[in-house]
């Protein structure tokens, strides 16, 4: 396979492989934050369940969400794979600049904003599928919405039925989470890993080296690997942000954000909207704090959250934008 393609497909694809890895040590910390903040897991233990749920998560649940952001979002034949490497590494320096500041930004919204970008400056506004762009704004916008919502409506409904309960059941919340747990990790991994099988197949139909989109075995596989690895590594400042920044989190708050968020993101992946898991898990913690009472929900980190979500996609963009005219004019 590798002697049929082009070298500047290689490149797109070891981007993509790149992106992919650091979308996992990026999101971890949504993923492992409430279990090691609530006390149910240690650190190893977390990131070791949640790398093995990434990886096997795309293989479970198909490719829905892959096929949504390479090739419901831009035409194939209109772009060129200048554009998808313009676009990779906005999203690679807007994840490494918010990873080293421990900003838990959105990796879903950097890469949409440097294909924005990108497509926009390369092949013009026509290029852009506004169905398909519509529809991943839509899943980006509701998604942390719903995960507000039913993060305080489920917290509120757990509280109810373990009314006069006694502490004894903080046990049955911790162990509750390795189902919870397992299942936010198969949710994100079902969501996320696909982002970057969408633009590898893309690039593959952009160079002609496969017919129609179809997601190979091959890049599944990879994709999958990519983010499982970085998972594994973890992101440590933005598990502390996430962890412990939003309020004190105790089991029950666990145990109902993992299940809130695992229900949106897992939702979304099989009707094919990518959504942001920061976005998701952030607002389910946020809503499930509100539960227990709002005043614990620390606010301010939540805005500054917040302001880094709006600044993403326009500030990828116009990275995006910048790189690909630097390729088209000294490359």
């Amino acid at each position: 396979m590798l002697s049929m393609m082009p070298p500047i497909l290689i490149v797109m694809i070891v981007l993509s492989v790149i992106f992919d890895f650091l979308n996992g040590v990026h999101d971890s910390s949504n993923i492992v934050a409430t279990m090691i903040a609530s006390r149910a897991f240690t650190p190893r233990v977390a990131l070791g369940i949640t790398a093995i749920s990434h990886f096997v998560a795309p293989f479970i649940f198909g490719v829905a969400v892959a096929t949504t952001i390479g090739h419901e979002v831009v035409s194939a034949e209109a772009i060129s794979l200048n554009i998808l490497i313009a676009a990779l590494l906005s999203a690679i320096i807007w994840n490494l600049l918010t990873w080293a500041l421990g900003i838990p930004s959105s990796s879903s919204h950097a890469l949409i904003g440097g294909m924005l970008g990108a497509v926009a400056i390369g092949a013009g506004f026509q290029a852009i599928e506004l169905q398909g762009m519509e529809k991943i704004l839509i899943a980006l916008f509701f998604s942390p919405i719903i995960g507000l919502f039913l993060g305080y409506i489920f917290t509120k409904l757990v509280f109810f039925l373990a009314r006069g309960a006694t502490p004894k059941i903080n046990i049955f919340f911790k162990r509750s989470q390795i189902i919870s747990a397992v299942a936010l990790s198969l949710s994100h991994g079902t969501n996320d890993a696909q982002k970057t099988m969408g633009v590898i197949t893309l690039g593959l139909v952009t160079a002609g080296i496969i017919p129609d989109f179809k997601v190979p075995f091959w890049v599944i596989a990879i994709s999958a690997g990519a983010i499982a690895l970085g998972t594994a590594l973890g992101g440590w400042k933005l598990i502390k942000t996430l962890g412990g920044k939003f309020y004190k989190i105790r089991p029950v708050h666990g145990f109902s954000s993992q299940l809130t968020s695992a229900f949106v993101i897992l939702g979304a992946s099989m009707i094919g909207g990518p959504v942001s898991t920061t976005q998701v898990v952030s607002s389910s913690i946020m809503g499930v704090g509100s539960a227990d009472r709002v005043k614990m929900v620390r606010w301010g980190v939540a805005k500054e959250i917040m302001v880094a979500w709006i600044v993403t996609i326009p500030a990828t963009a116009i990275i995006a934008a910048g790189i690909y005219w630097l390729i088209e004019r000294f490359l």
